[in-house]
């Protein structure tokens, strides 16, 4: 038996800023980007890959008002996460975020103490994101 993460979902009230984020500072593809009256889904991926997507939508998307709200909030105060990425070159793929300027930066690249170098952003939805890479 194998099992591996299909999508994971990523809520953003500006579901094009959100987009741009993760497609121009990390480097995914865009793989759907489905309309559902006034809401939508998009779809993204490491190039390449079709397993472990980003499916970004709005709080509102398939719930009520009132816990459209209670995402949003929580969203805002960046309580999910982190979603963590892989990279082979932290320093490069941390350069390339910052200088695109659509994600704030939480921490600049380092090595941690448990055999990891990351870096770490809040994406313009507030979830925190970090990029990282095992060292030897």
């Amino acid at each position: 038996m194998t099992i591996s993460i299909s999508h994971f979902p990523v809520h953003a009230v500006d579901v094009d800023a959100t987009v741009a984020f993760y497609r121009d500072a990390l480097g995914l593809e865009v793989v759907n980007d489905v309309p559902y009256g006034e809401f939508r889904w998009v779809t993204l991926a490491t190039p390449g890959s079709t397993v472990g997507q980003l499916v970004v939508s709005q709080p509102h998307a398939g719930r009520s008002e009132q816990e459209g709200d209670q995402l949003a909030a929580l969203v805002a105060l960046g309580v999910f996460g982190p979603i963590v990425f892989d990279t082979d070159d932290v320093d490069a793929a941390f350069e390339k975020a910052r200088a695109t300027g659509l994600g704030e930066v939480l921490q600049e690249p380092q090595d941690m103490g448990y055999g990891v170098r990351d870096c770490a952003f809040r994406d313009p939805a507030g979830n925190m994101v970090r990029v990282g890479t095992k060292t030897p």
